[in-house]
């Protein structure tokens, strides 16, 4: 099938063409047909097999023949960036195309403007808790990486934008991508969609085992490395390959041995670097360390290894040390990445060959236990680039031949899990079923069993069982003040659609009022508040370590900040107490203005981490004003206040300064030492004597000076 029989016309043809397409694979020219007849449609098919492409077919063909809009569903934030990228192309026949995956509490009216619309299964949700109009209008939904309904913190939320945007526009065009999983053919039964399951691949994959410079392939050939393996199989494997002119990426179950391994290929990847090379990446490292406000020693770590060729990739760098990493891996700059399995599910970064280390994770429930055959077989899908390699490689790394056949059988030559829905856990119904009373989509059990039985979940459970799970927590919803019955309909209380619309889980609103309620009995401070934000679900508590003695002797000395009861040491629930209070001290670190690096040491974090806990802490302490409004009043302008603390990391005094452009906590800092303490103060200033306070500049002493002539009059909160 080829680009010129689509629908199209010929500007949309040159689009693809731009792209590079003009003969479709056989997974995309199974699919198109059925997309371009407005079908519901469920793609499980390998990574760069190309089912964006029939997505981005799909929402033309609708939104041109019949207009209204396309809603683009992605799981992650970097995800939902390159989505867009992709999509701008678009604009040059006329189409507008947003991005949206900010604050889950606001309406966002001006998407109703655009016509594609790309956003996170969270966003999506919070939009419809919130009732955006346009909604209305969306007559494609694209679903990608379904099969993440499988996952316990994501899963729920993606099931639940699916069914209620099937109930609210009954003739909406469903296309969901997928990796290759077992039932798919689940997926297409519930969305009434045809099925395209294939396992072709643009660019064909040999997985193998390596151990003893032999690699031994499932299609029976072997390779025998003949570089230099005395420091190991994994640099060996990295040297094989760009000796060939590959790219390697090199998956490993810790963040921490991304760092080690990344450092130990770093120098072996130098060596084969030309001059030419070497001067980019320097440039590259360069902004990695110029990009950080406060340089961190995991800032320059990564730098470093960047000047020699290597990087290294997980959750605890900051978005940006993510992005340049994976920009300029696809620009084939960077040539080996060491990473967590969390870049498999995410961007799109092919290599030609993958390692694979580590098939066993720790789990601090369980200890330690093997992958999933999904998770692997995502790994091993990032081998082979389309359009530079004529083969992937996928290579398991094992330390003697008797693992050969356990990893053989047990993985590379072994079908994916089946996924199954997570609605049911407690938590996830929590949220759902109270968003379900208070938008009305469901008031009375019948209908609530109705709307539940349209959902993944009710396909692969007893429905007895998910009936017994529904009542459990309408109970919870009722005793709590959540929602109230009238008659036989369940009606959202204030506090019931106040909590929906902040998005949170009820347990969550539930902590904070009586919180909030209690802050009478003493005298309130920031821990005080920030401790009840980090007791909560909502916020991903730092793990306590046999070196964090100092959170019990902290937790001693302000006790009396604390809203909470301090648990019996003996009590099961007094090591989360201890939890949530180390990450309650990281904030109130973090507002006192310790140094990024002493915080990311101080906790063994990254900067990633923090910036997520950050980010958490400041939508959870909105949350807390907002049923602060409703519970304790008195409590709304110290709220207030500690959000601008926590969301620029600086001690009161400087809340006059921080709210220029162009000024962080270190510039306000180094403003307020130089005896500038008020936009006043910079007012009666001169340009010259303001650009000579360090880190400032003449530049931005300019811009200063404009912002505060501007302000005349006004002095914002102090």
């Amino acid at each position: 099938m080829n680009i010129i029989e689509l629908p199209f016309t010929e500007e949309v043809h040159s689009i693809f063409r731009e792209w590079g397409v003009e003969e479709f694979y056989p997974p995309q020219a199974e699919a198109i047909p059925w997309a371009l007849k407005g079908e519901n449609l469920v793609l499980s098919i390998p990574t760069a097999a190309g089912k964006s492409l029939v997505a981005y077919i799909a929402i033309l063909n609708k939104l041109l023949k019949e207009g209204g809009k396309a809603l683009y569903v992605v799981p992650l934030r970097a995800l939902a960036r390159e989505k867009y990228e992709e999509l701008q192309s678009f604009k040059r026949i006329g189409f507008k195309v947003a991005l949206s995956t900010g604050d889950l509490d606001e309406t966002d009216p001006r998407l109703g403007k655009y016509d594609i619309i790309v956003c996170t299964s969270e966003k999506a949700d919070s939009l419809l808790r919130h009732g955006a109009h346009w909604l209305k209008e969306v007559k494609v939904l694209i679903v990608d990486e379904i099969h993440l309904i499988n996952d316990p913190t994501r899963g729920p939320t993606l099931e639940i934008v699916i069914a209620r945007l099937k109930l609210m526009n009954k003739n909406i065009q469903v296309v969901a991508l997928s990796a290759t999983i077992k039932n798919a053919d689940e997926l297409a039964k519930w969305l009434n969609a045809k099925l395209v399951k294939s396992d072709w691949r643009p660019v064909p994959l040999k997985e193998g085992v390596c151990y003893d410079s032999i690699v031994e392939f499932t299609d029976g050939t072997k390779k025998i490395l003949l570089v230099d393996t005395k420091k190991g199989m994994i640099p060996a494997l990295v040297v094989d390959s760009l000796n060939e002119g590959g790219q390697v990426l090199v998956f490993v179950n810790t963040r921490r041995s991304t760092v080690a391994l990344a450092k130990k290929l770093a120098n072996e990847v130098k060596k084969l670097l030309s001059e030419e090379e070497k001067k980019q990446l320097k440039k590259i490292s360069d902004e990695i360390l110029h990009s950080e406000a406060e340089p961190t020693i995991i800032g320059e770590t990564l730098a470093k290894c960047v000047e020699n060729g290597a990087a290294f990739h997980n959750a605890g760098l900051s978005s940006f040390q993510r992005r340049i990493v994976e920009k300029k891996f696809r620009d084939h700059i960077i040539k080996c990445i060491v990473a967590t399995p969390t870049l498999a599910a995410g961007v799109n970064i092919p290599a030609r060959r993958v390692i694979i280390r580590d098939l066993w994770r720790y789990d601090p429930l369980f200890g330690m236990k093997p992958i999933p055959i999904l998770e692997y077989k995502q790994q091993a899908g990032r081998a082979g680039r389309p359009r530079y390699d004529k083969m992937g490689e996928a290579i398991v790394t094992i330390n003697n031949e008797k693992q050969k056949d356990q990893i053989l059988y047990g993985y590379l030559l072994s079908d994916t899990e089946p996924i199954y829905s997570k609605l049911g856990n407690e938590s996830a119904l929590r949220m759902h079923l109270l968003s379900t009373i208070s938008t009305n989509i469901a008031n009375s059990t019948e209908e609530i069993y109705d709307f539940m039985s349209n959902c993944f979940y009710a396909q692969q459970s007893d429905l007895e069982m998910l009936q017994d799970n529904i009542d459990k927590v309408i109970s919870f919803l009722l005793e709590n003040g959540f929602i109230e019955k009238q008659n036989t309909w369940y009606i959202s209380t204030l506090l019931g659609s106040k909590t929906s619309s902040l998005y949170i889980d009820p347990l969550s609103a539930l902590i904070m009022k009586e919180a909030l309620e209690a802050s009478h009995r003493i005298k309130t401070e920031p821990l005080s508040y920030l401790h009840a934000i980090c007791s909560t679900p909502d916020m991903r508590s730092l793990y306590i370590k046999s070196s964090d003695d100092w959170v019990e002797e902290k937790i001693e000395r302000r006790q009396n900040a604390i809203m909470t009861d301090v648990p019996n040491y003996y009590e099961s629930e007094y090591e989360w107490f201890l939890s949530y209070a180390k990450t309650a001290f990281l904030l109130e670190d973090w507002i006192n203005e310790m140094p990024e690096n002493e915080i990311v040491k101080k906790y063994d974090i990254g900067p990633g981490d923090l910036y997520n806990i950050i980010e958490t802490a400041r939508w959870l302490l909105h949350a807390m004003r907002e049923l602060a409004r409703i519970y304790n009043f008195n409590c709304v302008p110290e709220l207030t206040e500690l959000i601008v603390r926590v969301e620029n990391g600086c001690k009161k005094e400087l809340l006059n300064l921080i709210q220029l452009r162009g000024i962080g906590r270190v510039r306000a800092r180094a403003l307020f030492n130089a005896g500038f303490k008020t936009i006043s103060d910079l007012r009666r200033a001169d340009v010259e004597r303001i650009a000579r306070v360090k880190t400032i500049g003449k530049r931005l002493a300019e811009s200063i000076k404009k912002q505060v002539e501007s302000k005349r009059g006004r002095e914002h909160l102090g």
